[in-house]
């Protein structure tokens, strides 16, 4: 039995069956990496003033935060906040829904397409 219990321990050491989990603060998936570079180009073009990757943690509740994947600055003034995601999860949806009524901004989720589907983002906006 002892023999089994070390070869299983082995085996588990081997290959790591647990998931990576999220990235640190600050560190963009490669997904935000991506949708950055469509921000750069709307703001090389003039339609944007300004963006910076998770600058802005808005309170929604006691102990409860949405931290925005870009606050964006368009040229005309406004501000919209900007959610990239490659898919949802239902708590990431609740939090966006309740910052739009908490807050007076635009917020806008951005969601990557596979390439079989042509690629680029669809636009939902909250």
């Amino acid at each position: 039995m002892g023999q089994g219990v070390m070869a299983f321990a082995s085996e588990r050491a081997a290959v790591k069956p647990y998931a990576l989990g999220r990235l640190k603060t600050g560190v963009r998936n490669k997904t935000e990496a991506a949708y950055e570079l469509v921000l750069k180009a709307r703001k090389i073009a003039g339609e944007v003033a300004w963006y910076r990757f998770e600058s802005i943690k808005l309170r929604l509740a006691d102990n409860t935060f949405y931290t925005v994947d870009y606050p964006v600055m368009l040229a005309d003034g406004t501000m919209e906040m900007h959610e990239v995601k490659g898919f949802w999860e239902d708590d990431a949806r609740v939090k966006i829904k309740v910052a739009a009524e908490l807050y007076p901004f635009k917020f806008i989720a951005v969601k990557a397409q596979a390439k079989k589907h042509g690629g680029g983002w669809t636009v939902e906006e909250f």
